[in-house]
């Protein structure tokens, strides 16, 4: 990869995320104080809804594109779990999908806090990234996944996780994609909720509508749901998106904190008794 590339980004993501460090140590202890009342804070800013939206459509067209692969454990420019459709053309070390990842995120953090031109610029140069990335993969005889055949192919093949002889491990489980029966995607798996009496799996926390991970909304789902793909490449959840909005939410890391298991757990429990999934092989 062209380290000017490499170099370029690097600064730019620092610049984005220090760059108000000077600034900040030259501000004497009287300015440092919080703003007037009568003033704005950034949390106020009306989100740069455009960029956000040019930012969602281009991260669904990189996977599209077959070669990206979705789901936060998997959104580094070439799949990292073994998809026999995909291919590496080169990027041995230093990967552009790393840069693109942090300036998405840049994106994502300027587009919420309403610079929408600040947004598009940054937004752009990640697309002309991507797009270099995206011919060398070409060029260098790396074929596109079929992803959709493929997860297809998988979606069929799913067995319930609670029939499956093998264990789980915790890191084969984090980060993993979740799709509906009909491939569409739920989010991915953000946390492993044990139950206090059992010891067991009681609920994966599916985070969902953020974009590599950021600005999420956590909706737990009891574990006996999922069903499991060979190799656990993706999980499949026989819910529609419409059902997974109207879930109960928890905040991040905050599920049954403070000895609050069972009263949460009920109301969890509650909505996908009424909401059933089909928990059958078929």
């Amino acid at each position: 990869m062209n380290r000017s590339i490499l170099a370029g980004a690097t600064i730019s993501c620092l610049c984005l995320g220090l760059g108000i460090l000077p600034l900040a140590a030259q501000t004497p202890p009287a300015a440092a104080t919080a703003p007037p009342s009568g003033d704005k804070s950034v949390s106020d800013a009306k989100p740069a809804e455009k960029c956000l939206t040019d930012l969602h459509a281009f991260s669904d067209q990189m996977e599209k594109d077959g070669y990206w692969l979705g789901g936060s454990g998997f959104g580094y420019g070439y799949p990292m779990g073994g998809y026999p459709e995909a291919t590496m053309a080169g990027y041995q070390s230093a990967r552009p999908g790393y840069e693109v990842r942090i300036l998405v995120a840049a994106a994502n953090i300027l587009g919420h806090r309403g610079q929408q031109q600040a947004c598009e610029d940054v937004l752009a140069t990640t697309q002309d990234l991507y797009k270099r990335y995206a011919a060398d993969m070409h060029n260098g005889g790396g074929r596109m996944a079929d992803v959709p055949g493929w997860r297809r192919q998988e979606i069929a093949a799913a067995l319930p996780v609670t029939g499956r002889d093998a264990a789980f491990r915790s890191d084969e489980l984090l980060g993993t994609d979740v799709r509906s029966a009909k491939n569409e995607s739920l989010g991915s798996v953000e946390d492993l909720i044990m139950s206090p009496k059992t010891g067991k799996i009681a609920y994966l926390v599916i985070g969902r509508g953020g974009v590599f991970g950021i600005d999420e909304k956590y909706v737990p789902v009891p574990w006996g749901d999922f069903k499991a793909t060979r190799n656990t490449s993706f999980l499949v959840l026989d819910a529609a998106k419409a059902t997974m909005d109207g879930a109960p939410q928890v905040k991040r890391d905050q599920f049954a904190n403070g000895g609050h298991f069972d009263q949460q757990s009920d109301k969890v429990d509650a909505y996908w008794t009424a909401h059933p999934t089909d928990k059958s092989g078929n």
